[in-house]
């Protein structure tokens, strides 16, 4: 005789399922964004301001650290994960149609959206108070 696991179970599962993936996708697009925004900089300063790469660099150096890069690296873990959870909550919550799809679908990307905004909040404050 088989048992069937408890909702709590599977939820777990498939959270965990669903959420992994994010946590390792998450900083790479992170990273991936950040390299592409700054080589777009770059273009832009050099097309319409006439600056050459080099003084686009010395003055990037000045203006930035790798501790930016950092903060972007060690928050989007966090973030992710918060997604993957509230994503999974919602759409467990799906019934049988797809007005119900989208009711969950918009429900996740509202929640998220909140959860990251308060998520990057706290991070601020905690990344003034150590300094970074």
């Amino acid at each position: 005789m088989r048992s069937v696991p408890s909702a709590s179970i599977q939820w777990r599962f498939s959270c965990s399922r669903a959420s992994s993936p994010l946590v390792i996708a998450l900083p790479l697009l992170t990273f991936l964004g950040s390299m592409a925004a700054l080589y777009g900089g770059g273009i832009v300063a050099s097309l319409y301001a006439d600056m050459s790469p080099d003084i686009f660099i010395a003055r990037l150096r000045d203006a930035i650290s790798l501790t930016h890069l950092k903060v972007g690296l060690i928050k989007a873990p966090f973030m992710a994960l918060a997604i993957g959870v509230v994503a999974c909550a919602e759409g467990l919550k799906v019934k049988g149609s797809a007005e119900s799809l989208g009711r969950q679908t918009t429900a996740s990307v509202v929640k998220s959206i909140f959860l990251v905004i308060v998520l990057d909040g706290v991070f601020a404050i905690f990344f003034a108070s150590i300094g970074m």
